[in-house]
């Protein structure tokens, strides 16, 4: 759980809470949905009193925007705030501590006020026609003459914005390569350290145990893709420097996501992938570990 401020919105949870609740929002999806998928009195997160002021914080602010809330609630609200489970954590007497106190108070005194201006459901764009599809890999070359291949691992929208989310493998050639080819290759991702017992990490991440045998064992560890986010707009200016040599389709469970970058245009995608896998190839990589295509991805 990363947490960068003392604001209401800065932490992991208070971003998957907020922006998963808006996305619901702005998608349209009835009010009583929304409010199930995130509930105020959320279990999940009850077990740590921190992550639980996190959650609840961010879920009010939504519900406020939104229209949603009301005296109940803004009661268990407050009841999350006396706590003081950030403030106890972050130094009580200290600047941080003081400084969530006081943007505690902001934001208590604006959701205790009715919301005179509920806010609109947004309208975004989204892209139809794609350039490319999940799981086609994409051939390109480097200066030096010689090619590396991504595996477009999925297409992610959200917000009007649209990202091939592109999986580097481990193919480095001066030739041309083929579907085959990639078969002796691999992947970069990761394993996540999984907290729960193994029966319930088996239900979270279906077939998790490809990944478990690879390893020798049962680690009860979650595993997850190395992905670099290429904008549509970037692949349309540099989608005839990449060639489609056929496809690979990940195992279905596997094609979660470990560590997530983005790119600036073509000459970040060369960049940030030979980088990756020189790294990898040298064994100076402190960020991926390689899978075989074999283990993460269905070969015919």
């Amino acid at each position: 759980m990363a947490i960068d401020g003392v604001k209401i919105i800065d932490s992991d949870t208070a971003h998957d809470v907020y922006g998963g609740f808006m996305d619901m929002y702005d998608g349209g999806e009835d009010l009583s949905v929304i409010e199930t998928t995130f509930p105020l009195e959320n279990e999940e997160y009850s077990g740590d009193a921190l992550d639980y002021e996190l959650y609840v914080t961010a879920c009010g602010l939504a519900l406020w925007e939104t229209g949603l809330m009301d005296g109940n609630k803004l009661a268990f609200i407050r009841s999350v705030i006396d706590k003081g489970a950030f403030i106890k954590a972050w130094d009580p007497d200290g600047p941080d501590g003081k400084a969530r106190q006081k943007e505690l108070d902001r934001y208590w005194k604006k959701i205790s006020q009715p919301n005179a201006k509920v806010r609109a459901r947004k309208k975004y764009r989204k892209v139809t026609r794609f350039y490319f599809q999940p799981y086609d890999l994409l051939a390109f070359q480097l200066d030096n003459g010689c090619y590396l291949v991504a595996l477009c691992a999925e297409i992610f929208q959200q917000r009007g914005v649209c990202e091939y989310m592109l999986v580097p493998t481990t193919y480095y050639s001066e030739t041309m390569p083929t579907v085959a080819d990639l078969h002796s290759c691999h992947l970069l991702g990761r394993t996540i350290e999984s907290f729960y017992d193994t029966a319930t990490t088996k239900k979270m991440q279906p077939n998790i145990e490809r990944i478990w045998q690879h390893l020798g064992g049962n680690p009860k560890c979650f595993f997850g893709l190395s992905k670099y986010g290429l904008l549509h707009r970037d692949v349309a200016i540099c989608r005839s420097r990449l060639v489609k040599i056929g496809t690979l389709p990940v195992v279905e469970g596997l094609n979660d996501t470990a560590i997530r970058s983005t790119l600036n245009g073509f000459d970040s995608l060369r960049k940030r992938f030979c980088d990756a896998v020189i790294s990898h190839r040298e064994g100076t990589s402190q960020m991926h570990q390689s899978w075989p295509v074999n283990v993460v991805c269905n070969i015919e």
